[in-house]
This record gives C-alpha cells, structure tokens and sequence, in this order.
C-alpha cells in the first residue's frame, strides 16, 4: 500500500487517525491471546461460557476475530488510495472497533445472551465493514476493487451461517469451510498483487536483472482454477473429483509463485516473508487434495492454509503497513525478522503435528508458543508507533 494522498484535518488520538493502527494493534493482541486460551481448551483443562463447541470457538475467533480485524485494517487503509477519497477517521472508526470488540464479548458469553443475540452483535460487524468498503468503492467509481469488497460479503454471509449450523447441527461444518476458503481466495487477488509488486520495487532498485513476471493469462487461470477447487472442497470436502481440482489448483498456485522472482529477494525479509506466505496457499491446496482421499488428515492442509498462509500473509502486511504508514524505514528490524521466523515455525510445527500424530503434544506446544510470540510480539513490538503520530 503507498502512502494515503490526503487526509481530513484531524486532532485527535494517533490510533484513531488510520484504519489500520487500531485493528492491526487488536488483531495481534487477540491471535495471541486466544491462541494461549486455546491450547488449555484443546485439552480439556478450561471451557468457556460460549454456545460453539471448543473446536468451533476456535476456529471461529480466528476467522471472525483475528483475521476480521486484520482485513479490516488492510481495506480502510487501502481503499483511500485506490479512490482517492478521505480515510474513516476518529468516531467512525471507534464505532467499528467497539462492534468489533462487543463480537469478541458476545461469542464467548453467548450462554448468557443466547445464541441469536450472539450471532447478531457478532456478524454486525462484517456487515459494516463490508457496507462502508463497498460505498467508498463505489463512489471512488473504482470498479475492479469490488471484487475484493465481494470476498469480504462472503466471508460476512459465512460468518452468519455459522452461528446458523453450530446451532442448529451443533458443529459448523460448511460455513467453517466458506470461511477459510473465502480468505484463501482474498489472499490470491490481494497477495496476487502486493508480492510481485513488491519485489519489483525492491529487485529494480537493488537487484536489477530478472523481475517478477506481469499479471497476464496464467494469473487468471491460476485464480478460476482455485476458485473452482476451493467452491467444489466446501461442498465436497472429499472424493477423487475434489482431490483432482485442489491438486491442479496447487500446482497452478506453486508456479505462479515462481513466476515472482522470490529466489531473488532472499536479502530483503520484508518480500522474502511474502512469497513465503504464499508458499503456504500452494501447499494447502495439495495436502487439501491428499486430504481428500485420505491419505492425510485434513487438518494439514487446513493449516498450511490458516497458520501458514493467513498467519504469515497477515504479519507480512502489518509489518510493512505499520512501517511505512507510521513514517519509519523499509528494514525489518531483529524484532521484525524474529516475528516472521516465530510465525513460520508455528505453521510448519502445526502442519507437521497434523501429519506426525504420535509427536502432536509437544508439535502443538511449540505451535502454540511460537505463534503467540509472533503476534503478541508484534502488538509490544509495533504498538508504540501505531499509538503515536505519523514521524
């Protein structure tokens, strides 16, 4: 994202000034946090006062908290550059954090309230951010951005039906699926974008020579190919149809990345950690497809896509965000390139409990940990600048 082109006056807190200075900072905090609360619920030792059964809570607060906060940010950042309209700013932007935090409150009190008063609190969210993305868009007459706004509706409708199912069939099941499948595709469009860009920046200043190649046909191929898979795996979770388009997906996904000249970025963390992240979409596509006919389980592939892909995409982007919107140098600092190193291990020990069952206990352990050091380490690490004014 490059710098907003202009802003409204405003006097008020530094943290209020951009959508993604309080939303990156809640983000981070609360993928810490529920991660910590969730290992002890994983094994029984505490519960919650939440309707959705330990798993689905997890799951839940991951996708609708976490990652929801993070996209949020990404998009009130972004939209004002691709429409060149003023940012939400100040009270606005309070409103949604204080819905986005009476969610967080309602899903895990949802005993007290009752299920229907938790899913309306928690899905309003989703509701506004979609709504005010969609009306910035749209009067930014910037068209090819809605398609984004699109994915964001999705993961909105998903979120509704999974109260819906985990009330109703006790378990979400396919909602859980449309959610996770609705962010791989976000990350397709938007890391199809922001990675090679990205390393073209960097490589035509320090590394001229071979470049990340432009968005063309195979792009769009790659994109209808995962789309297709990704719709057949939430109706079809398994099945030699379904294992067929995942695997074609993945390795359409694995060589569009190549196609990005990340062997070449390997002295910039800041774009290395990237192409890493999308290292993680091609792999959950074809551990998904293995998953499919049973040949893992399919909490692998799940992984590679939620740890690994969403967890690093995530960080990768508020890093960089937080960096460049708050006035400070491209450079990934020792924090920086300990966060990214915390947050790669976390997916690869996740993947690699789903695959080793027998070495799960400690696997999950260090997972665990070691994406609680990533995240909450971001929100101590980068909190100062996203609470002070720009440098």
């Amino acid at each position: 994202m490059s710098p907003i082109p202009r802003l409204r006056a405003y006097a008020g807190p530094a943290l209020l000034s951009y959508g993604f200075r309080p939303f990156f900072l809640m983000a981070a905090f609360y993928a810490g946090a529920a991660i910590l609360v969730w290992l002890p619920m994983f094994y029984g030792e505490l519960s919650t006062a939440s309707l959705f059964a330990p798993r689905d809570w997890h799951v839940h607060e991951m996708l609708y908290g976490y990652v929801a906060a993070v996209i949020t940010g990404f998009l009130l950042t972004a939209i004002p550059n691709w429409t060149g309209r003023l940012p939400i700013q100040g009270a606005p932007l309070l409103v949604l954090m204080a819905v986005w935090l009476a969610g967080r409150v309602a899903v895990s009190l949802s005993t007290s309230i009752g299920w229907m008063a938790a899913a309306a609190i928690d899905c309003a969210f989703l509701v506004l951010v979609t709504a005010a993305a969609a009306r910035e868009v749209m009067a930014g007459r910037n068209w090819r951005n809605l398609k984004v706004i699109a994915i964001v509706a999705v993961l909105a409708a998903a979120n509704l039906g999974f109260h819906l199912e985990a009330h109703f069939r006790g378990v979400a099941d396919y909602s859980l699926r449309a959610g996770i499948g609705a962010i791989v595709i976000l990350i397709t469009l938007v890391g199809g974008r922001i990675v090679p860009s990205f390393t073209h920046n960097w490589l035509a200043r320090a590394k001229p020579g071979r470049l990340p190649a432009p968005l063309g046909r195979f792009d769009v191929a790659t994109i209808a190919a995962s789309v297709g898979a990704v719709a057949l795996w939430i109706a079809i979770p398994s099945g030699v149809a379904t294992a067929i388009a995942l695997a074609l997906a993945g390795v359409l996904q694995a060589a569009r990345l190549a196609r990005w000249a990340g062997d070449r970025a390997f002295a910039e963390p800041l774009v290395l950690i990237l192409h890493i992240a999308y290292a993680f979409i091609a792999a959950g596509f074809l551990l998904t497809a293995a998953a499919a006919v049973f040949w893992v389980g399919e909490s692998a592939g799940v992984h590679a896509w939620a740890v690994g892909a969403v967890g690093t995409m995530t960080l990768a982007v508020m890093t960089r965000a937080s960096l460049g919107h708050t006035g400070h140098a491209l450079t990934a600092s020792a924090l920086t390139r300990a966060l990214y190193l915390a947050v790669v291990i976390a997916a690869l020990a996740r993947v690699a409990a789903a695959l080793e069952p027998q070495w799960s206990m400690p696997l999950l352990h260090v997972a665990a940990f070691a994406w609680a050091v990533a995240f909450l380490g971001f929100a101590v690490g980068y909190g100062p600048m996203l609470c002070r004014a720009r440098q």
